[in-house]
């Protein structure tokens, strides 16, 4: 039986790419691959996978610098392949946005287990740099914002602020995610600051910023876009 998870292999060794292929097909999942950063940056944009396996030794772009990347513009649930085990290394890679790792050797139930993990906590999220709804278009790669198709130009405070809320669009984020990952922690109570770019974003793409239908409020919450 066919599954719907599509997945995106990103490594430079045919040995282990065509491992990962052979238990992730019997698996019965999609499967696109890529065998440089580049390569696997332009394949998540027009694959739009569901979960991606990255190999941090890269020959033209390092890992770390390749999930950096990614997630400027998606959420989608990363799993690093790497050789190191040390505790450094994978303090480093969670920082940076990784959802879990494997470390080489390993062995296919393992595989398995950790990408069943990974599409479990984060769903059926598919990695898309295009974000649309009405109106309004969102091209995260380009960094660009049309509204009824022509580009609005944003501060970098106000496209933070929309990037985020576009990645989890539907979702409702919080005051405090805002703020900690626009403005960093120090920010944690300065909701003032989120109230003001709100209302100057509404002001840019909303029909009628007094009644907003992409940037809704959730009272005591935080916000949501639709």
């Amino acid at each position: 039986m066919k599954n719907d998870s599509r997945i995106l292999i990103v490594d430079d060794e045919i040995s282990i790419r065509n491992l990962l292929r052979m238990n992730l097909l019997n698996a019965h999942y999609e499967i696109c691959e890529a065998s440089s950063g580049q390569d696997g940056l332009d394949k998540a944009a027009s694959f739009h996978p569901h979960l991606i396996i990255l190999d941090l030794g890269l020959p033209d772009l390092e890992g770390f610098e390749v999930l950096k990347k990614l997630r400027l513009w998606t959420t989608v649930p990363v799993i690093i392949l790497t050789v190191s085990d040390d505790e450094p290394t994978k303090v480093r890679l969670l920082d940076a946005g990784a959802d879990d790792y494997l470390t080489k050797p390993f062995g296919p139930e393992e595989l398995l287990a950790r990408v069943r993990v990974a599409l479990r906590h984060k769903g059926m999220v598919e990695a898309t740099p295009i974000f649309e709804s009405g109106n309004l278009k969102v091209d995260l790669n380009k960094r660009e914002v049309f509204v009824s198709e022509t580009q609005v130009k944003l501060t970098n405070t106000e496209y933070e602020v929309l990037s985020r809320l576009v990645r989890d669009h539907g979702k409702v984020v919080s005051q405090a995610q805002l703020l900690k990952q626009v403005w960093g922690a120090i920010a944690k109570d300065q909701s003032h600051y989120l109230r003001i770019y709100i209302n100057q974003l509404r002001k840019k793409i909303e029909l009628n910023p007094s009644e907003p239908t992409h940037i809704i409020t959730e009272p005591g919450v935080g916000y949501r876009l639709i």
